[in-house]
């Protein structure tokens, strides 16, 4: 039988794994789009450096919603999509009220979600879980082992 604590990691699990997902597909989506017409839709947006900033974008939805899906780099991931939801929030959808099809209902629950799992870290079955466990059997060797190891 698991205990809550097992159950809740499993939880955060679901949650990364399905917010990844839609992340990738958004990103994945701009890919299509071209950046240029990403950069258009910013540029109307009065963004700075539109181009630079449709390709951090695209790249940041696309490859970290992969890495959401792995469970890799989740808590720095998930931060900066957050900060990307709370962009499109204030600066596209917030102007046209609460609910769908343009509203901010969708981009407040992926920041909340992307906060979720900036604080929790990633589950259970994650990569980071994996480089976490390598390292406390001692099989990775951390900066802070190397200097402070004694010569042999």
């Amino acid at each position: 039988m698991t205990n809550g604590s097992d159950m809740r990691s499993w939880g955060i699990t679901v949650l990364r794994v399905v917010v990844g997902v839609v992340f990738l597909m958004h990103g994945g989506q701009k890919f299509f789009m071209g950046f240029h017409n990403v950069a258009g839709f910013l540029a109307s947006l009065r963004i700075p450096a539109p181009q630079a900033a449709a390709i951090a974008l695209t790249l940041l939805e696309f490859f970290g919603g992969m890495a959401l899906v792995l469970g890799l780099f989740t808590r720095v991931v998930a931060l900066l999509l957050a900060f990307d939801m709370a962009v499109a929030v204030v600066l596209v959808h917030l102007k046209n009220g609460f609910f769908s099809p343009a509203g901010f209902e969708f981009p407040l629950t992926l920041l909340a979600a992307t906060l979720c799992l900036a604080f929790s870290g990633s589950g259970v079955a994650s990569v980071d879980r994996m480089i976490g466990r390598k390292a406390v059997r001692g099989e990775t060797r951390t900066t802070e082992s190397v200097f402070t190891s004694s010569p042999r």
